[in-house]
């Protein structure tokens, strides 16, 4: 499938429009987390819809000092990648296009949730996504916009928009896209020199140490809900040698477990990070609601993001992982 360039907003409106039209947003430089993308908006749009991308770097959600002119560019190849994966059109405009005025006087505020973590560290960042995400949806049109899980924050802020503002688009997050060692997969990976590589695998491992934290804490839980409430029931079952594994099921679910245990799996790691060569330096370490990216506390039930953001050398790179507590469950 060979997808159709469009350099103007003119040329996507005079676009032939028949089913939906799904939308991928992206600053280029296309992997296959976006191809992932494409295909789950190309599953989305049916064999009636249409899929369009979009391949816009944009200048208002770069800070002082922030990669804006060293961003790869590579619009020949997103382009061939984004039609092999199933896109109809591909929409790469001019920062002209998008801004005809320079830069706008008037900008998406992303309130007190674009002030936690991403924001804190890169000021003004998410209030310069959401006025491009805002004015992309309403040159594109789209039925349904897919945005990745990696970005957890902005996909979580877009929603937001979304709701607050009384878009007319569905949103879907699609999940994040690993490589085999678990790093997931980023347009920065590429600046990464195999030895600062090997050393930004900590943000993924200690997500998942977290992770193992906690559906071995939930796992524990569970078990200790079967802990019989009689003598009787606990003789019998000391009779068969289980009583023991259920006290220390009770012990270590009701003393070491919940947020706490999850933050301090997944730092172990990161301070192991801190003293290879070359260093991973954190950001923010983050367990939190995803309503609103605020902090949970230990007593917290409910989905909840496990956030992580560090330098490696000159890149900067995110990761999170969703759980979910108080479920007795699988984390998922």
């Amino acid at each position: 499938m060979t997808a159709s360039l469009l350099r103007t907003a003119a040329d996507l409106r005079a676009r032939a429009r028949t089913g939906r039209r799904a939308v991928v947003m992206t600053m280029g430089a296309l992997h296959e987390g976006h191809a992932t993308l494409i295909r789950t908006a190309r599953r989305i749009a049916g064999p009636e819809g249409e899929v369009v991308v979009t391949v816009f770097v944009n200048p208002l959600q770069f800070g002082a000092g922030e990669d804006l002119d060293r961003y790869p560019r590579t619009l020949d190849a997103d382009v061939e990648l984004a039609g092999k994966s199933g896109a109809d059109a591909v929409f790469a405009p001019s920062v002209d296009e998008v801004y005809p005025g320079g830069e706008p006087q008037v900008r998406i505020s992303a309130g007190p949730m674009g002030e936690r973590l991403e924001g804190a560290a890169r000021p003004g960042h998410f209030d310069g996504m959401l006025t491009v995400v805002a004015k992309l949806l309403h040159l594109t049109r789209p039925d349904v916009a897919l945005y990745g899980q990696k970005d957890a924050q902005q996909l979580a802020l877009i929603r937001r928009m979304v709701r607050d503002l009384n878009f007319g688009v569905e949103i879907v997050g699609v999940p994040t896209v690993r490589e085999e060692d678990g790093l997931a997969l980023s347009s920065r990976n590429r600046y990464l020199s195999p030895a600062e590589r090997r050393t930004a695998l900590a943000l993924s491992q200690a997500l998942f140490a977290g992770r193992d934290r906690h559906a071995a804490q939930e796992a524990l839980r569970a078990r200790a809900r079967e802990v019989p409430a009689t003598r009787a029931r606990a003789e019998a079952l000391s009779a068969i040698g289980e009583s023991r594994a259920a006290a220390d099921a009770h012990a270590v679910a009701t003393t070491a477990g919940g947020p706490a245990a999850v933050r301090a799996a997944a730092r172990l790691v990161l301070d192991e990070a801190a003293r290879l060569d070359p260093p991973l330096r954190l950001d923010y370490l983050a367990l939190v609601d995803p309503f609103d990216f605020t902090d949970i506390g230990d007593d917290f039930t409910g989905e909840a993001v496990l956030a992580v953001a560090a330098r490696v050398g000159s890149t900067r790179l995110i990761d999170n992982l969703p759980l979910t507590f108080g479920t007795f469950g699988d984390a998922s």
